[in-house]
């Protein structure tokens, strides 16, 4: 039997762009897998989720690693990428969570050079670490993994450094690269030019982020394998408790059943299928 890790890398490897879904827990990700083949473990989704708090380095490598097992007993078939931030500040710990990611069927991990308080991607006023404090958990972590699929994501504004940064972690043994916040989609392709063919190149898209929204189509020509969505759940949960709510003050609390709306018939199926997921 396959590895999750040359799962990914095979169905990377196939030339199909992939797209990731940002999930924030479990139903998330069952609802997520119901419509695409991967998911992402999201940091920021999982703090706004688990803790109530914003991607400012709160979350622990503990509950990171349980989430990812919740998620994978409910999803066995599904690719899921997993965010470790920065490896949690030390080579060890990076190396021991992507030991423990690996036990519990995560396919991939995206670990970044952001120095803590770290903060979304797509934000201002990041601090990037020297390649001298990143480096040593990078290569942590492409040690220990044995399968797992590792992408080296970069935060630098400069887009020249951004280049060396993502060609030094693919020499560091990196399967992927992701450069964060890109401004400019032109600056995509000269990305893949600089680093080559052997390595997958991400693009992180976010609602009202740094980066222009773009189609798929638009992405693969210009030299992209994956595309990572990776607030959508979040953000489209909040719209929609919102609405939920309003519409119950506004009707004096009768609640309404449209054509659109979750029954608790459709609601229980998806929890049962789940179910049957980790008794199967």
């Amino acid at each position: 039997m396959k590895s999750y890790g040359n799962k990914l890398r095979e169905r990377i490897n196939s030339g199909k762009i992939l797209s990731l879904i940002g999930v924030y827990d479990v139903f998330s990700a069952a609802l997520a897998a119901e419509k695409f083949e991967a998911i992402f473990c999201s940091g920021y989704g999982f703090a706004a989720s688990y803790y109530g708090l914003p991607d400012e380095g709160y979350i622990t490598w503990t509950d990171m690693v349980s989430y990812v097992e919740r998620v994978r007993a409910v999803l066995p078939n599904s690719h899921i990428i997993v965010d470790i931030d920065d490896g949690y500040g030390d080579p060890n710990i990076a190396a021991n969570i992507t030991s423990r990611l690996e036990r519990v069927g995560a396919s991939a991990i995206i670990i970044e050079d952001q120095r803590r308080p770290k903060k979304c991607g797509h934000l201002p006023g990041k601090e990037i670490l020297s390649l001298d404090e990143f480096l040593p958990r990078l290569e942590a972590v492409t040690k220990q993994r044995d399968s797992l699929y590792v992408i080296a994501r970069t935060d630098t504004a400069d887009m020249d450094e951004a280049i060396m940064r993502a060609k030094t972690y693919i020499e560091m043994g990196a399967d992927g690269v992701l450069v964060e916040g890109i401004k400019n989609v032109k600056d995509i392709s000269k990305i893949r030019s600089n680093i080559g063919s052997s390595a997958s190149l991400t693009l992180n898209l976010i609602a009202g982020g740094q980066t222009p929204s773009i189609t798929l189509t638009e992405v693969s020509k210009l030299g992209a394998n994956i595309v990572n969505f990776s607030t959508p759940c979040l953000f489209s949960v909040q719209q929609a408790i919102n609405n939920t709510l309003d519409s119950l003050i506004k009707n004096d609390g009768k609640l309404s059943q449209g054509e659109n709306d979750i029954s608790l018939a459709e609601n229980n199926l998806i929890l049962k299928k789940m179910l049957n997921s980790v008794l199967n």
